[in-house]
C-alpha cells in the first residue's frame, strides 16, 4: 500500500499532481480533514490490495485542521504507517503571474496582496516541507513535464534518493533564469545566426545542431560541462537538493544554448539520470 500526501503551496499545481496521480491509478481524494487520514489509510489496508495506491491533497484551505497535520503523521507511524509527502511549489513571481491569470484570490489573503498571502503560507508550510519525500518545483514545468516527473518518481523506481535535473536553455538578452542553480554562457561558440541558412531554423534543427558541433571548443566543452556535472550530483544530493536546474544561455536563447542544452539532456538521460528539459525563450526570439 503507497500513500501519498501531497500538499505545497497554492497555485504551484497540486491540483495537477492530483490528475496525474489519478491517470497513474491512484484512489486520489483532494482537501481532505487531516483528521479523517488515519481511518481513511485503514481502510485502504483493509481492502485487501483493492486500494493499494492513495493519493490526498491537504493544504491551507483546511484553515485550523491543517494544524493537526504533525499529530496525523505521527498515529500513522504508531500504526506503520509511512506516507510518502509530495510538496509542491513555485516561485514567487511565477505564483503571482499564475494568480492574476486567473483573477483568483490567495486562501490566505483573499482581501490582501498575493505575496502576502503567499508568504504566510511558506511559513505554514515550511515545517512540513522539511520532512517531504519529494520536493517539485513547477516554476519552469508545464504539465507534461510534471507527469513525466510524477511517472519517474511513482512509477519509475526513483525514489528520494535521486535528483531531477532540469536542463533550460534561454537568451541573455531576455535575463537569466532566477530559479537556475547553474548558470552557462554559450555565447563563446560560432554563432549559427550570421549563417544565411541557419539564422531562422533552431537548435532543435539538425542542421543547426551540425554547424555548432563542427568546432572542436564545443565538443571539449560539452565533455567538461557533462563531467562537473556528474561531479557535483553527489554532493547537492548530500545536502538534500531534489531538484537541480542548470541553465544554457546565448543572445538570443535560439540556437547555440538550445543545440547545448539538448545534447547535456541526451548525455544525462542516457546516463539514467531523471532530467527533463525546456527552451524558455525559443517562442521569444523575434528572428524567426
Amino acid at each position: 500500500m503507497k500513500l501519498v500526501i501531497v500538499t505545497g503551496i497554492s497555485g504551484a499545481g497540486k491540483s495537477q499532481a492530483l490528475k496525474c496521480l489519478e491517470d497513474m491509478d491512484f484512489y486520489c481524494v483532494d482537501n481532505m480533514p487531516p483528521v479523517l487520514i488515519p481511518k481513511f489509510a485503514e481502510i485502504c489496508y483493509a481492502s485487501k490490495g483493492k486500494i493499494d495506491k492513495a493519493a490526498l491533497v491537504i493544504d491551507s484551505r483546511g484553515g485550523e485542521m491543517f494544524k493537526q497535520i504533525p499529530d496525523v503523521i505521527e498515529e500513522l507511524s504508531s500504526k506503520n504507517i509511512v506516507p510518502e509527502i509530495l510538496f509542491i511549489e513555485a516561485s514567487d513571481e511565477v505564483l503571482i503571474k499564475r494568480y492574476k491569470e486567473s483573477r483568483r484570490k490567495h486562501p490566505l489573503s483573499p482581501d490582501g496582496k498575493i505575496i502576502d498571502g503567499i508568504n504566510q503560507e511558506r511559513v505554514l508550510l515550511s515545517t512540513l516541507r522539511k520532512h517531504a519525500t519529494h520536493i517539485i518545483d513547477t516554476s519552469n514545468l508545464k504539465t507534461s513535464q510534471l507527469k513525466e516527473e510524477l511517472l519517474n518518481i511513482f512509477l519509475g523506481g526513483g525514489g528520494a534518493e535521486r535528483i531531477t535535473i532540469d536542463v533550460m536553455s534561454f537568451g541573455f538578452k531576455y535575463g537569466i533564469p532566477v530559479d537556475a542553480d547553474l548558470v552557462f554562457d554559450v555565447r563563446f561558440l560560432p554563432n549559427p545566426f550570421y549563417i544565411d541558412e541557419l539564422k531562422y531554423h533552431t537548435g532543435l534543427d539538425k542542421n543547426v545542431q551540425d554547424y555548432v558541433y563542427k568546432w572542436p571548443q564545443t565538443v571539449e566543452f560539452m565533455e567538461k560541462l557533462y563531467e562537473m556535472v556528474e561531479f557535483l550530483i553527489p554532493y547537492y544530493l548530500e545536502e538534500g537538493k531534489s531538484q537541480l536546474v542548470i541553465a544554457i544561455g546565448c543572445t538570443g536563447g535560439m540556437h547555440r544554448s538550445v543545440t547545448m542544452a539538448e545534447k547535456l539532456y541526451d548525455k544525462l538521460k542516457e546516463s539514467g539520470r531523471r532530467v527533463i528539459k525546456h527552451h524558455r525563450d525559443l517562442e521569444n526570439d523575434s528572428r524567426r
